[in-house]
């Protein structure tokens, strides 16, 4: 068995830990302390973010997605061959290093997707992002290991009633946030249904149809108000 060699590190900003970009042999590993965020090997339930959610954005005129966190690019590739060809894909990472990863040891990963036309990269918090971005008409959050603030305590906010409610005026009328989680919550779906969202929670394979852990995929959509028509 090789050993794992540390290729580089990372402090995340804003008070949160330390990231650690590793490799064995042809194996790469972005890892938080002992806990894994993500693999090279393990991209199948990334893509369905990106490849599920593109189904529920159909074929919308110009739809704007946002995507938070980079990572190995996986969610992003899926979603440059999944969308339509007119999106407008924004990208929020907090981390420099995670781009330049990107564009040096993981660029075998990411390809040629950050210089696609298509894409914006917005190097910041991605509540910043949601905020001043919108109106979106999808929302892909994958910066924590499932809703609670791993990489950083402040991104506990993001998962919170409040943070939804945020995320859900960020949307276009039936636009939908969606998050990646390595495991289910069941807090976390109470929070999405109490929202007033259409909620979804789906089970997924961490190596796609190859099979692998499970992982669940919220998908949250937002839809109009059901106010009593004026006079009734």
């Amino acid at each position: 068995m090789l050993p794992w060699i540390k290729l580089d590190r990372a402090v995340v900003p804003g008070g949160g830990g330390e990231l650690q970009l590793m490799q064995r042999g042809t194996e790469f590993s972005i890892m938080a302390g002992s806990n894994g965020l993500m693999n090279s090997r393990l991209s199948g339930s990334e893509e369905a973010l990106a490849t599920l959610a593109a189904e529920r954005v159909g074929m919308r005129k110009s739809p704007k997605i946002l995507i938070g966190g980079l990572g190995m690019g996986f969610t992003l590739r899926a979603a440059l061959a999944s969308f339509p060809a007119d999106s407008r894909i924004i990208v929020a990472e907090l981390v420099p290093e995670i781009i330049a990863w990107a564009r040096g040891p993981l660029a075998f990963l990411h390809g040629t997707s950050l210089d696609d036309p298509r894409v914006t990269l917005y190097q910041g918090d991605v509540g910043a992002a949601i905020t001043e971005g919108k109106p979106y008409d999808s929302i892909l959050l994958d910066v924590d290991n499932g809703p609670e603030g791993l990489s950083r305590p402040s991104n506990d906010r993001l998962y919170t009633a409040s943070g939804i409610s945020t995320a859900k005026l960020a949307l276009a009328m039936g636009g939908h946030l969606a998050v990646w989680s390595s495991a289910r919550d069941a807090n976390f779906t109470k929070r999405l249904n109490q929202s007033g969202m259409a909620v979804e929670e789906i089970t997924v394979r961490a190596n796609g149809k190859r099979g692998g852990a499970r992982h669940t995929l919220w998908f949250a959509t937002r839809r109009p108000d059901n106010r009593p028509a004026r006079g009734k």
